[in-house]
């Protein structure tokens, strides 16, 4: 899947560090996917004036200050299972009962932000999860709160539900078959790592972030639900996959960006520039424009 002007600048910024983003590896990259240079500067013109993104002097960009706090919390899924506690049956629940449908931006933000805190429906304005996350009621109250939820919402914990409403809630998440992704995600990372040496250069880099995309996205929205509703060891286990499949995708970057910033002003890229003829495996450290942007 090719990805949007605006998704890929923003994945470019998150996996900086906080460091700037010049326009012309912004160019370069997106042209790694077919994207034409003026749509990027356009993305460009417009993310900054949402304030998604900020200039931080001539043609460098970081994230803005409607972004930051939304990317510090996707940013953490590498350290995600740190906010895991034991569970001992109690749920946690926010209720929506009275917030405002009419205004469509905010619905989108309550969503986004009930859906990366794991919760799903129980009944009409009524949302639960486990309550197996480090803080319990007021630190979700808090994480919801930063990631967009009204403050006129609900936020408590909930314990002795009637059996049947109890097994109900314990049911939410099983269409989502979580252990069967850890297990195909994981292999297809396994299987592609494996091959990856016998890649070009370019092919390798925009294979390694659409895979990337993938499995980051599938952490950053994962509810971190505690047995026996997932297992919890192969969750750990995917996830070190993933950093591991991070890692090896950062090298590649690296060694491509060079080759991409001397051909972006060709209108095109170079296949014989840089060092695409080098092994995929050569240890340099780099970024990875991490897809993981909530969209």
């Amino acid at each position: 899947m090719i990805p949007t002007p605006k998704n890929l600048i923003l994945n470019l910024l998150l996996a900086s560090g906080g460091d700037p983003l010049s326009a012309s590896d912004a160019v370069a990259s997106c042209m790694l996917f077919g994207i034409r240079e003026n749509s990027v500067r356009v993305a460009l013109v417009r993310l900054n004036a949402a304030g998604l993104i900020e200039s931080v002097g001539r043609g460098a960009y970081r994230l803005g200050p409607q972004a930051a706090t939304l990317a510090a919390d996707v940013a953490s899924w590498r350290h995600a299972e740190e906010r895991v506690c034991d569970w001992d049956g109690g749920w946690l629940m926010v209720s929506t009962a009275g917030l405002r449908r009419s205004d469509r931006a905010a619905v989108r933000l309550r969503e986004r932000a009930l859906a990366l805190a794991g919760f799903e429906t129980l009944a009409p304005e009524l949302h639960i999860r486990p309550d197996n996350l480090k803080g319990h009621a007021e630190g979700a109250r808090h994480r919801l709160g930063q990631l967009g939820l009204e403050a006129d919402a609900h936020v408590f914990v909930a314990r002795d539900l009637a059996p049947e409403l109890d097994q109900r809630a314990r049911r939410l998440w099983s269409d989502k078959h979580l252990d069967q992704h850890y297990a195909r995600t994981r292999a297809k990372l396994a299987a592609w790592l494996r091959s990856a040496d016998q890649l070009d250069l370019e092919t390798a880099a925009r294979e390694s972030y659409v895979l990337g995309n993938e499995a980051i996205r599938q952490l950053v929205f994962d509810p971190l639900l505690p047995h026996p509703l997932v297992d919890a060891q192969a969750r750990i286990e995917f996830r070190q996959a993933v950093i591991d499949f991070d890692a090896a995708g950062h090298r590649i970057w690296q060694r491509l960006l060079p080759s991409l910033r001397g051909s972006a002003g060709n209108g095109g890229l170079d296949r014989t520039a840089g060092h695409a003829d080098k092994p995929l495996s050569t240890q340099d450290e780099t970024m990875l424009p991490e897809q993981r942007w909530p969209h």
